[in-house]
C-alpha cells in the first residue's frame, strides 16, 4: 500500500504541489495557501515562484 504524502493544490489553475501535512484542508480538498482555499476572493495568486494561478 502506498501512502500519499503530497498532492497538487486543489485550485484548478494552481501548479503547486503541497505536503498534505502542511496543506490547508477545506471541504476535503488540499490547498497550498489561504488564497487558493478561498477561491482567490481578491483576485491575487498564491505568490509561489513560477505559479500563475489566481
Amino acid at each position: 500500500m502506498t501512502t500519499v504524502t503530497s498532492m497538487k493544490c486543489a485550485c484548478e489553475s494552481c501548479l503547486c504541489v503541497v505536503s498534505i501535512a502542511d496543506a490547508i484542508e477545506k471541504n476535503g480538498h488540499y490547498y497550498c495557501c489561504e488564497d487558493c482555499a478561498n477561491g482567490h476572493p481578491e483576485g491575487k495568486g498564491c505568490g509561489h515562484t513560477g505559479c500563475g494561478c489566481g
